[in-house]
C-alpha cells in the first residue's frame, strides 16, 4: 500500500462530517514578532483536542468486519487515545489503549470518557508501545498504530489539503514530528499539489529521533526522553513514515523545552489559544529564529493539539511571568504593628501592583521580636513597571530585599 494524494483525498471523504474542519487564520502579532506573514491551522478546536481523530477515524472505516469484531487497541501519549476511542464508539467498537504513567491526567480521563478501556504502563511512549504489543498478542484484538499506518498518515494528510483550499498561497508549512505519521501525510498532500512548498518538521531537541535519523540517512533510536512537548517524546520514528519523510520534507528543526513553554505562554496570552506542548512546538520554532528564508513568505504553523494538564498549563503561566519579570518576588522588613501590613499592601496597590501573596517570614529577624521579614510576590505590567514599584517602595523608607 501507497500513500499519495488520492489516499489522501478518499480520507478526505471517509472523515466528513465527522471530522471538524479546523480554523486556519492570519495573525498579525506573531507575524510582527517573526517579520513574515503566519498563519495558524488551529488542530487544537479538533473534536478530541486534537488532530489524531482524523486518522484513527480513517482507520476504523478501512477495517473490516472481522477486524473489528476483535476490538481495537492502541498506544497512545495521549491523542491518538482520544482519538482511537472516539471514533472506536462511533462504530460500536471495543477499544483498549495504553498510555503511559506519565500521560496528563487531562487526557486519561477524557479517554475513558470516550468509551476506552485505559491501561497505564512505561513512562514514554515506545514503553506503553511494548505493554500494547504484549496485551494484543494476549487477546487478538487489531492493533491500530499511532503513525506508522498508511491509513493513519492518509487520515493526518486531510489536514493538507485544507491548508491549501484555504490558503492556496502558502509558502511554508511547520508541523511537529513525533513518530512522523503527521508530517509524512501533510508533507504527501502538500508536495503532490504544490511542489515549491516548503515543508518543515519541528521536534523537541532533547528526543530529536527524526533529526538524527536524517543526518545518518537510517533511522535512529534515541534514548527515552520527557518533554515538554510529551504528544511527540517518541525515540524511534516509523519505518514507513521515515519514507514519506525522506522524500517531501524539506527540513527538521528543533526547539528547546525553555522555546516550547515561551511559545505556550505566547500562544495563551496573545494568541487567545490553549495548547499542548505539541502544538507549540512550530510557533517556538519561528519565535526562536530557527527557521531561515521567511521574509514576506506565507507561513503556517501547525497547532496540532490542545490537550494540556491545567496544573502544567498553570506552572508554565507563573514560570513565564516570573522570567519576564511581570510577577516580581520581594521581601520587606516591617516593624510588627498594628496596621503596618495594610499600609503597605494600600501602597503596592496605588503603585499599580496587584499583590498575589504576602507571608510573614517565620525566621527570626536580627532586630528582635519588633520586626518582621515579609515576603510578597505581586504581578506587574511589565519589567519596567515591576522595577518602578520597587524604587518607589525604597524611596517610601521601606527596607526592600529582591529576589
Amino acid at each position: 500500500m501507497e500513500l499519495n494524494l488520492n489516499k489522501i483525498k478518499e480520507a478526505q471523504q471517509n472523515i466528513k462530517g465527522v471530522v471538524r474542519r479546523t480554523p486556519l487564520f492570519f495573525t498579525d502579532t506573531f507575524s510582527d514578532k517573526c517579520g513574515c506573514k503566519i498563519y495558524l491551522k488551529c488542530e487544537n478546536k479538533q473534536k478530541t483536542g486534537a488532530f489524531k481523530l482524523r486518522g484513527a477515524y480513517n482507520k476504523l472505516v478501512c477495517l473490516t468486519e472481522e477486524e473489528k469484531s476483535k476490538g481495537v487497541i492502541a498506544s497512545s501519549a495521549g491523542n491518538h487515545a482520544q482519538g482511537v476511542a472516539y471514533a472506536a464508539t462511533a462504530f460500536g467498537v471495543k477499544s483498549t489503549i495504553v498510555m503511559p504513567v506519565t500521560a496528563p491526567q487531562a487526557k486519561v480521563q477524557a479517554t475513558r470518557g470516550y468509551g476506552a478501556d485505559v491501561v497505564q504502563a512505561g513512562q514514554v511512549y515506545d514503553e506503553c508501545y511494548a505493554k500494547a504489543v504484549e496485551i494484543q498478542k494476549e487477546t487478538g484484538a487489531t492493533f491500530l498504530h499511532p503513525f506508522n499506518d498508511i491509513d493513519v498518515m492518509a487520515g493526518q494528510g486531510t489536514i493538507g489539503l485544507e491548508i491549501l483550499e484555504d490558503l492556496p498561497q502558502a509558502d511554508v508549512v511547520l508541523v511537529p514530528i513525533g513518530g512522523g505519521g503527521l508530517i509524512s501525510g501533510i508533507a504527501t498532500a502538500l508536495k503532490s499539489i504544490k511542489p515549491e512548498i516548503r515543508v518543515i518538521g519541528v521536534q523537541p531537541e532533547i528526543i530529536a529521533s527524526t533529526k538524527a535519523s536524517l543526518e545518518k540517512g537510517e533511522i535512529v533510536t534515541l534514548p527515552g526522553a520527557k518533554s515538554l512537548a510529551d504528544g511527540i517524546s517518541v525515540s524511534t520514528p516509523g519505518d514507513e513514515c521515515f519514507k514519506y519523510i525522506k522524500q517531501y520534507v524539506d527540513e527538521v528543526v528543533t526547539v528547546t523545552e525553555n522555546e516550547i513553554a515561551f511559545s505556550m505562554f505566547n500562544l495563551m496570552e496573545r494568541g487567545k489559544l490553549v495548547t499542548e506542548g505539541a502544538g507549540a512546538t512550530p510557533l517556538a520554532a519561528l519565535l526562536a529564529g530557527k527557521v531561515t528564508g521567511l521574509s514576506g513568505k506565507n507561513v503556517v504553523a501547525l497547532v496540532s493539539g490542545g490537550n494540556v494538564d491545567i496544573a502544567t498549563a498553570a506552572k508554565i503561566i507563573e514560570r513565564e511571568l516570573v522570567l519576564q519579570s511581570r510577577r516580581i518576588r520581594f521581601t520587606i522588613e516591617l516593624a510588627d504593628k498594628v496596621g503596618q501590613l495594610g499600609t503597605l499592601i494600600s501602597d503596592i496597590s496605588s503603585l499599580g501592583g496587584n499583590v498575589v501573596t504576602a507571608r510573614q517570614d517565620s525566621n527570626w529577624n536580627e532586630k528582635g521580636l519588633e520586626y518582621a521579614n515579609v515576603n510578597f510576590e505581586v504581578t506587574a505590567e511589565s519589567p519596567e513597571h515591576g522595577k518602578h514599584i520597587i524604587e518607589e517602595l525604597i524611596s517610601k523608607g521601606y527596607f526592600v530585599t529582591t529576589k
